[in-house]
């Protein structure tokens, strides 16, 4: 089977770049479930219930989120009602939101999605690594597929996640650096690992957001807002492949998707259908 993980989705540019790609992508790729991760979407920080809605809608199965996930407060329904979107999973147990949930790929496999907050340079929170044994030993035995969503900042945090979960999920794949590497590998075990899946939206742009603001406040300190770029949009994501008996990866390949792109894959999805 072929899972996709996009990666952070940043503002209006984001959010119309994957509503316009994911039907046609999901033909020319052959996906049998795609996850988004959606933190961002909302005028850059944080998700509103009409977005989320809007990405289910395009095709996005399941979506994860990370730091930003209250920037809106009007989500926390969504969060706490809906069964295909997830918060990190070593927030308080009060927080909205599941920890965990099981959403079923185009193929019939049951595939089980999760997200974590890492430990360095980010918001105080619970051991992402005892909080992963907790969520590994909740899920039922029998959906062998499962993907985490590892949102954080530090290389070491993400290495140590692959390293401490490889032969017990099938990716560990990072989001919220915005900058995809090229790491991406299958580690011993037969977990498939990437550091940053990358970022999808505007990429002439500090982070996504505009140069010119973000230049001004770190040379001035003058307090500006960081309005949501919009040159150079991209979809970037990470496609995997894995043995829905086993649960383990046998590739993975990163994946970028140009505005043109998107247009090409929209019009054939529009001819198709």
């Amino acid at each position: 089977m072929r899972i996709l993980l996009i990666g952070d989705i940043v503002g209006k540019p984001g959010e119309r770049i994957v509503t316009r790609a994911i039907p046609g992508l999901r033909k020319k790729e052959n996906l049998d479930l795609v996850i988004a991760n959606a933190e961002n979407a909302a005028d850059g920080s944080g998700l509103s219930p009409s977005i989320y809605r809007r990405l289910i809608a395009a095709g996005v199965d399941c979506i994860t989120l990370g730091d930003h996930i209250y920037r809106r407060s009007e989500i926390a329904g969504v969060l706490s009602s809906a069964e295909n979107i997830v918060k990190p999973a070593n927030f308080p147990a009060t927080a909205p939101g599941k920890t965990w949930c099981v959403v079923t790929a185009a193929d019939g496999t049951k595939v089980a999605v999760f997200s974590l907050l890492g430990r360095v340079f980010m918001r105080p929170v619970d051991c992402p690594w005892t909080a992963a044994d907790r969520v590994l030993a909740e899920i039922p035995a029998d959906v062998k597929v499962r993907i985490l969503d590892f949102h954080a900042e530090a290389t070491s945090d993400k290495q140590l996640m692959g390293r401490h979960l490889d032969g017990r999920v099938t990716a560990v794949l990072g989001t919220h650096t915005h900058v995809t590497t090229a790491d991406e590998q299958i580690f011993p075990g037969g977990t498939a690992f990437q550091c940053d899946v990358g970022m999808t939206g505007p990429h002439a742009s500090i982070l996504g957001r505009r140069i010119d603001r973000v230049l001004e406040t770190t040379l001035t300190f003058q307090p500006t807002q960081f309005e949501v770029a919009i040159g150079d949009v991209r979809l970037s994501g990470t496609i995997v492949d894995a043995d829905p008996m086993t649960g383990l990866a046998t590739s993975i390949r990163r994946l970028v998707v140009t505005e043109a792109e998107a247009d090409q894959l929209a019009t054939v999805s529009a001819q198709v259908g």
